[in-house]
């Protein structure tokens, strides 16, 4: 991987760290995870497994420094990383498919994986969640991927077109 893509998806990721941070709650202090939607973006300009496990292990990081659920630290670690990789191999997948189609259906699929997960892991570390898992899900992970969906599909199209201008699509 050369360091210019590095560089990249840890501009996107710092990106998502800051909209992360000033995104209110929507549900009992959580919030939607926009990490998620620089890191699919990251994962979109440049779908190697090497750049999804830097933009995981990054995200990772920047998810468990900041959140504000129980158990969130080791959980958002591991589901970061396991989300990029997960989000990679599908763009690998639907590499001849559509951009336009195929990013705002890989960011909600990635978005719904990634909570699931996230919500599972954290249910172990600390041995149940504030609410039930289902009532999560409808309140908090659909909404966030919804919102996820959109924003990652805007902010990939701004991306492409800046690659465009500078000769790097």
């Amino acid at each position: 991987m050369k360091l210019r893509d590095s560089i990249t998806t840890a501009l996107l990721m710092a990106i998502g760290l800051v909209l992360h941070q000033i995104t209110p709650p929507i549900m009992g202090g959580m919030r939607p995870n926009f990490l998620l939607a620089m890191l699919f973006v990251s994962l979109f300009i440049n779908p190697i497994y090497q750049n999804a496990l830097l933009g995981g292990f990054l995200g990772g990081i920047f998810a468990a420094l900041t959140t504000t659920f129980p158990g969130g630290q080791i959980a958002n670690f591991i589901e970061e990383i396991i989300t990029a990789l997960v989000v990679v191999t599908l763009i690998r997948l639907t590499a001849r498919f559509n951009r336009h189609i195929a990013v705002p259906i890989i960011a909600f699929i990635g978005t719904m994986e990634s909570g699931i997960v996230f919500l599972s892991i954290a249910s172990l570390v600390v041995g149940g969640l504030p609410l039930a898992f289902t009532v999560l899900v409808a309140t908090v992970v659909i909404p966030a991927a919804l919102i996820n969906t959109v924003v990652t599909y805007a902010a990939y199209n701004v991306a492409y077109q800046a690659q465009k201008a500078i000769g790097g699509a």
